[in-house]
């Protein structure tokens, strides 16, 4: 199977802070994107948040997280976890996601994103809020 699912930690600001901490607890690499690397700055207090980070271990850790951009609503752990299906397959991913867009909210349409060949996020109906996207090199 070429997908995997993956914790998705959400912040306001701290997800660089958080990557950092959890590296020096789980051991691994850090990863990141911020919206200016990925020419997607629509406030420019965002420009060196992170868009996209993970820390990513030979241990197994593999945690991702992002900076919530200031334009969606954001209340400390509230809504605070994405689940991440990331895969290398488009037809798989698509699949997927037509499974869970059944009577789900759709957030970002399934489609190609800067920083991804494919990306969406949706949440289910039941609350769930999915983040599907084939992984692209960093």
């Amino acid at each position: 199977m070429s997908i995997t699912t993956t914790t998705h930690l959400n912040f306001r600001g701290d997800a660089r802070a958080a990557l950092e901490f959890y590296r020096t607890v789980f051991g691994g690499e850090i990863t990141v994107v911020t919206y200016q690397d990925a020419h997607n700055v629509q406030d420019p207090i965002e420009a060196d948040q992170i868009m996209w980070g993970q820390v990513q271990g030979d241990n197994g850790i593999h945690v991702m997280a992002y900076d919530v951009p200031v334009r969606t609503p954001y209340e400390q752990g509230v809504n605070s976890v994405f689940v991440s299906i990331r895969g290398t397959d488009a037809e798989e991913i698509s699949t997927c996601w037509k499974k869970l867009a059944e009577g789900a909210d759709v957030i970002q349409d399934l489609a190609p994103a800067g920083w991804s060949p494919l990306y969406g996020m949706l949440k289910d109906r039941f609350g769930v809020v999915w983040v599907l996207d084939i992984a692209a090199q960093y």
